[in-house]
Parts: C-alpha cells; sequence; structure tokens
C-alpha cells in the first residue's frame, strides 16, 4: 500500500510575477497554498482557490501554514520572517539583500532555532550555490561574481547615474566592491550576490563587478572561486521571467524546487 505524500501548507508573502509563477508550476502537486499576504487589491488577481489574504503579519500564525515562502521585498523580509519563525514555521527568503543586515540575520537565526524552525535562502538565479556552501567546509579564499545585464534591466537604479545606459556601445562595470556594498547600493539587484556571499566566504570578502552590456541577450553570472576545495566556475545566462523582464525565470524555478523539495520522496 502507498503512503499518499504529506501535503504542505504554504503561505506567500508576496503574489507578483515570482509567486505567480512559482504557484502555477506547483499546481498538481502536494503543496496547498493557504494564505498570500499582498499590499493592494490590484495584487489580489489570480489568489490560489480558498486562499486566505493577509494584510498583517499578525494573522499568519492562525494560518497554520507549514512553510512560509517570502518573494515580495527586502522590507517584508523582517516583517514577515520575525512571526513566522517565532510561529515555528519555515521561511524560505527571495529578497536575500535583506540579510546583509548582519543584526537582522543573527535575529532570525536565533529564532528558527528556539522555536524549531528553519531558515532557508534557495538559489534564485544561480547555480552552482551548492557546491560554494560545500567547499566552505574545507576552506575558500576568494569568491568573485559578475552581475551582466542589459542595460535597461539597470533602469531605476544608481547605475543610470554612473553611466549613459541608454548610450552604451559596450560591456561597461560601473559598480565593482564587496557584496555588503552591492546590497546597500544596489538593493532590487543585490539579492544574488548576498547569496554568493551567504554561501561562501561572507558578505565583506566577496567581490561584485556590476555590468551593463548593450549586447546581452540575457541576464548573465559569473562566479569563480578557489581554496582549498579547488577551484569553482560557474556561468549562468538566464532568460528573463516573461511577466517581469527584471527578474530571471531561474529564480521562480529555483523557489519551485525548494518548496518540492520539502515533499519530494527523492531529492536532488
Amino acid at each position: 500500500m502507498t503512503t499518499p505524500p504529506h501535503t504542505l501548507r504554504v503561505a506567500f508573502i508576496g503574489w507578483g510575477a515570482i509567486s505567480r509563477s512559482a504557484a502555477q508550476l506547483l499546481q498538481s502537486t502536494p503543496i496547498e497554498i493557504v494564505a498570500v499576504a499582498v499590499r493592494s487589491d490590484a495584487a489580489r488577481a489570480d489568489l490560489p482557490p480558498g486562499a486566505q489574504i493577509l494584510n498583517n503579519p499578525s494573522e499568519l500564525a492562525a494560518t497554520g501554514a507549514d512553510l512560509v515562502v517570502e518573494a515580495a521585498s527586502r522590507e517584508s523580509v523582517a516583517q514577515w520572517g520575525r512571526p513566522a519563525l517565532a510561529a515555528g514555521m519555515d521561511f524560505i527568503v527571495s529578497s536575500v539583500s535583506a540579510l546583509a543586515d548582519a543584526d537582522l540575520l543573527e535575529e532570525l537565526r536565533d529564532l528558527a532555532a528556539r522555536n524549531d524552525a528553519q531558515l532557508e535562502i534557495h538559489a534564485g538565479a544561480l547555480g552552482g550555490v551548492d557546491a560554494l556552501s560545500a567547499a566552505r567546509l574545507l576552506g575558500i579564499d576568494r569568491v568573485e561574481h559578475r552581475i551582466i545585464k542589459p542595460p535597461h534591466a539597470w533602469s531605476d537604479t544608481p547605475a543610470q547615474d554612473l553611466c549613459d545606459l541608454g548610450g552604451l556601445t559596450e560591456a561597461t562595470a560601473f559598480f565593482s566592491g564587496t557584496a555588503s556594498d552591492a546590497a546597500s547600493e544596489f538593493p532590487k539587484n543585490a539579492n544574488v550576490a548576498m547569496t554568493t556571499a551567504l554561501a561562501g566566504v561572507g558578505p565583506d570578502k566577496t567581490h561584485i563587478t556590476l555590468v551593463a552590456d548593450p549586447d546581452a541577450t540575457t541576464n548573465r553570472h559569473e562566479i569563480s572561486a578557489a581554496g582549498a576545495f579547488g577551484e569553482l566556475a560557474v556561468t549562468m545566462s538566464n532568460k528573463a521571467l516573461e511577466a517581469n523582464p527584471k527578474t530571471s525565470a531561474m529564480t521562480a524555478l529555483n523557489l519551485v524546487r525548494a518548496i518540492q523539495n520539502r515533499v519530494a520522496p527523492v531529492v536532488i
């Protein structure tokens, strides 16, 4: 007799392109979306049937969710992460740049430990994060991460004041610094930088370069690392999410993988 899979009760924080795409891919799986936190009526389109609408973090504990998935904003990590972990709910973070705040990271880690919960940083638009995290156990000497995107993907960020995004004729690096600096200056674009940093040698030792390339047709990530483990080199060229050109489709795909791994009989 086959035992039916456990139904995982999930609450989404945010109902934008990432959450909607993830929800579509989670259909016909033992995943039940029991609640969604939204900020406006416009964000309520296509909500999963039966999902409770949350307007306040104080409402989260009563949903009975097993897992809370943040896919909203940097500010939402603290706002919803605290009550989720305090209630013993696991919490997946998408807006990883929020964890550049070392005090917040420590607070959430402590809440998770005290309440038998787990704070998870999923891979987002990246590949190779598992290898980088494993390499840390033996020792890493350096980690470098280059983020290359078309100029329009850097609009409405400080990049537009650092270079002429509309007039570029060749790839131009407009930022070079630590992951901590990248998270402070480019919070909407530094999620992957912080993911690399937290997987490897930390925000202050991870070197980040941001590039606007008029010939780029994808969002590309080039990660290199070296240490006692050997050397690592990973390149990801991600197509944009159809519903949001500033977000890589892989971000939603990796989020789905992180959720499904909690109920799948075989995990890779």
